[in-house]
C-alpha cells in the first residue's frame, strides 16, 4: 500500500470493536478504542489465525487459534505464544470517512 484508501465510515466502528478491512490483498484489523481508531495486520505472527475472529476486551484483541493476545493501541505482545508485534498501518479520519495508509 503506497497511499492512504478509504475502508470504513466512522459510523460502522463504534467504540469497543473491531472490523476486517481490505484494501488489494492486505488484509487489516481495524480497531476503535475508547474513541481513537488503529489499524493493524489481521493476521496473527504466530500461526496465521485471524484477529478479527478473537475477542476484543478492553485494550487487548485475542487470537482464536492459540490465545495470543495484543495490546490494540501498541501492537505489542501481551501475551503469548506469539513472539513478534503486529504490523502498523496510519489511520487518518477525514470528516466520516476513515482511511488507512503504510505506518
Amino acid at each position: 500500500m503506497q497511499d492512504f484508501v478509504k475502508v470504513a465510515s466512522t459510523d460502522e466502528l463504534q467504540p469497543g470493536t473491531m472490523k476486517l478491512v481490505e484494501v488489494g490483498d492486505e488484509r487489516i484489523l481495524l480497531v476503535n478504542h475508547e474513541g481513537h481508531l488503529y489499524a493493524w495486520t489481521e493476521e496473527c505472527p504466530h500461526s496465521g489465525g485471524s484477529l478479527s475472529e478473537g475477542d476484543l476486551n478492553g485494550n487487548e484483541v485475542e487470537c482464536p487459534l492459540h490465545g495470543s493476545r495484543f495490546d490494540v493501541t501498541t501492537g505489542e505482545v501481551t501475551e503469548g505464544p506469539a513472539e513478534e508485534a503486529l504490523g502498523r498501518y496510519a489511520v487518518r479520519v477525514s470528516g466520516k470517512d476513515v482511511l488507512v495508509g503504510p505506518a
